[in-house]
């Protein structure tokens, strides 16, 4: 399930201030729900990377560059695509 584009803009608009609150509530609710442990510190490095569609006639590939989030989680590392939320200025 991707995130709602008014969501996506909303997050955009946001102040350093704002975007704080914001991380401090999601940490807040994933940790009650267990998806996180408390006190944990995840890093999350992000980073555009060209992808290669897999199709056999395209001859534009790779494509992109796309935006990913990178993290480990219980001794794996794990990727998560992000989209256009972080574009180039």
């Amino acid at each position: 399930m991707g995130l709602d584009r008014d969501l996506i803009d909303a997050v955009r608009d946001l102040d350093d201030h704002e975007l704080r609150r914001l991380l401090i509530l999601a940490r807040a609710r994933l940790e009650r729900s267990g998806a996180l442990p408390p006190d944990s510190q995840i890093s999350v490095s992000l980073r555009q990377q060209a992808v290669r569609c897999g199709k056999a006639s395209c001859t534009r590939c790779p494509h992109g560059p796309y935006w990913y989030a990178y993290w480990t989680e219980n001794g794996r590392r794990r990727s998560r695509y992000i989209g256009r939320l972080l574009e180039e200025e």
